[in-house]
């Protein structure tokens, strides 16, 4: 069986220019996005239950609770795995697909979670979480670039962001499911098992789809990749993408070398979007997206609430309102464009970095009822980030790279965005305790005045963009526009 007895999976994108393309124009590519986005809540539940799940691991290993290393190293292992799983992630998906990509890691995550569902002490605990990360980091290589390489053009950014809607939804489910296993014996076994699930839903789900076209058509089958395509498109359009992975195929076969890590630094298009990309993962990270949920019980007891189970009440409304901004940014992405929402987002971010800094500088200097512009603060920094920086990175990354390099420099981008993660996890509260709440926060305000700085600078616009168009801006960049050509850097900037 194949996605071709999915029902309603017929019906292909229409090139006319009368009708306007929609995130439900075509059932196929939209069952091809939610399946694969299920990678995204399997990152998202992973990052968000271990919080709560560890304060009972705790309670059960004695060694746990004495040992604040064994505690880190419980929580910081799965990072550690999804840094290597996304640097090996990139040369999986290129040297065998994204689907396979897709079900190595099911596999992984699901024999993870059940190992350390059946831990027996810390340390086979750890080997799970380590899997887990394996897992986690392919899948956030693998997702975005499957779902980017079967969108239509027009409406490759809001698809690809559906996969960071299932990363904030995941958090959310993880918020949910800890509330629910409060009182079930062996609370945190069950935390982290049901996590098996997922991963095992999207790997059956995952026989039953494609290997993604372009894929297919640059490394395997060019008939298979056509019979894919004639479902996204129209027989004028499939002409079109076909035309474009023609030329990109004759453009790899005349480079007659064998693709390196090495290209990515050595050949001058690829490095400045490697630089873009790469660039736009840390920025994600260290403008404080994890620093200020970390924060987020803090800043509601500076309100005035104490109560442990409001806190927790405090994590699903603010997951909640992080997967609401994400839909906000998914219907955007497409229409507003990607570094307009990146700056507008950025702009927000640093007002309301300001915000909290101040209210801990108030907080410290003695002033009482400061708690609400703490709690403003935080609202509107979820507000501005969710629907920009939130989804804008992985898009941009999952269509800037060349065919022949799309694997491996995702790869290596997702690996700069778990890096930042555990930098920014390890250093804050040493940082924190150093120089203050209130200076840290205005550190991180800075940075995301950095980060405008180099979206604005070294950022294109690559709305409604073709992958072939996306290839010769850089190109452009690089080298010069070619002679008696429009500039696409100023058609993205116009879109």
């Amino acid at each position: 069986m194949t996605i071709e007895s999915f029902p309603g999976s017929s019906g292909y994108i229409d090139a006319d220019v009368d009708k306007k393309i929609t995130y439900f124009s075509n059932s196929y590519v939209l069952g091809l996005t939610l399946v694969a986005g299920i990678g995204g809540l399997l990152f998202g539940y992973d990052t968000g239950v271990i919080s709560g799940a560890l304060l009972y691991i705790r309670d059960d290993f004695e060694a746990v609770e004495k040992s604040s290393l064994l505690q880190e190293t419980i929580v910081s292992m799965a990072l550690v795995g999804a840094m290597i799983g996304a640097a090996a992630g990139g040369w999986i998906n290129d040297a065998y697909g994204r689907k396979r990509a897709t079900l190595l890691a099911d596999v992984v995550f699901a024999i993870g979670s059940l190992v350390m569902a059946g831990a027996p002490d810390p340390y086979v605990l750890i080997l799970g979480r380590l899997l887990v990360g394996l897992g986690v980091g392919v899948a956030s290589v693998t997702a975005p670039m499957y779902i980017a390489e079967a969108a239509p053009s027009e409406i490759r950014g809001g698809l690809v962001s559906t996969n960071v809607l299932m990363i904030t939804g995941g958090q959310f489910l993880s918020y949910l499911v800890n509330l629910a296993f409060t009182e079930v014996p062996g609370t945190w076994r069950w935390m982290l098992g049901v996590a098996a699930v997922p991963a095992i839903v999207q790997f059956f789900l995952m026989l039953l789809l494609p290997e993604s076209p372009r894929w297919l058509y640059m490394k395997k089958s060019k008939s298979e990749a056509i019979v894919v395509l004639s479902k996204i498109y129209d027989p004028y359009r499939l002409e079109e993408e076909l035309d474009q992975l023609s030329n990109a195929l004759e453009e790899e076969k005349h480079r007659k070398i064998a693709i390196s890590y090495l290209d990515v630094f050595r050949i001058k298009e690829i490095r400045l979007a490697f630089f873009a990309g790469a660039g736009l993962q840390a920025f994600q990270q260290f403008t404080g997206i994890n620093t200020v949920m970390y924060y987020s019980p803090t800043i509601v007891q500076m309100a005035g609430f104490s109560s442990n189970q409001l806190a927790l009440l405090l994590s699903l409304i603010v997951a909640l309102m992080n997967a609401a901004g994400t839909v906000v940014g998914i219907n955007l992405i497409d229409h507003f464009g990607r570094r307009k929402l990146a700056l507008s987002s950025l702009f927000g971010v640093i007002l309301s970095l300001i915000l909290l800094s101040v209210a801990f500088f108030l907080e410290s200097s003695g002033f009482t009822n400061v708690g609400w512009l703490a709690v403003l603060g935080l609202t509107l920094y979820i507000a501005f980030f969710a629907p920009g920086m939130g989804p804008v990175p992985w898009t941009v990354n999952s269509e800037i790279y060349p065919e022949s390099y799309r694997g491996i420099c995702s790869g290596m981008s997702a690996t700069v965005n778990w890096i930042s993660n555990l930098i920014v996890a390890q250093s804050f509260l040493s940082i924190a305790d150093a120089v203050g709440t209130g200076s840290t926060f205005m550190i991180l305000a800075g940075i995301a005045v950095g980060a405008f700085g180099f979206v604005f600078v070294f950022i294109p616009e690559t709305k409604g963009l073709t992958f072939d168009e996306v290839e010769r801006i850089w190109k452009e960049k690089a080298w010069g526009s070619s002679c008696g050509s429009e500039s696409l850097l100023e058609k993205g900037d116009e879109s």
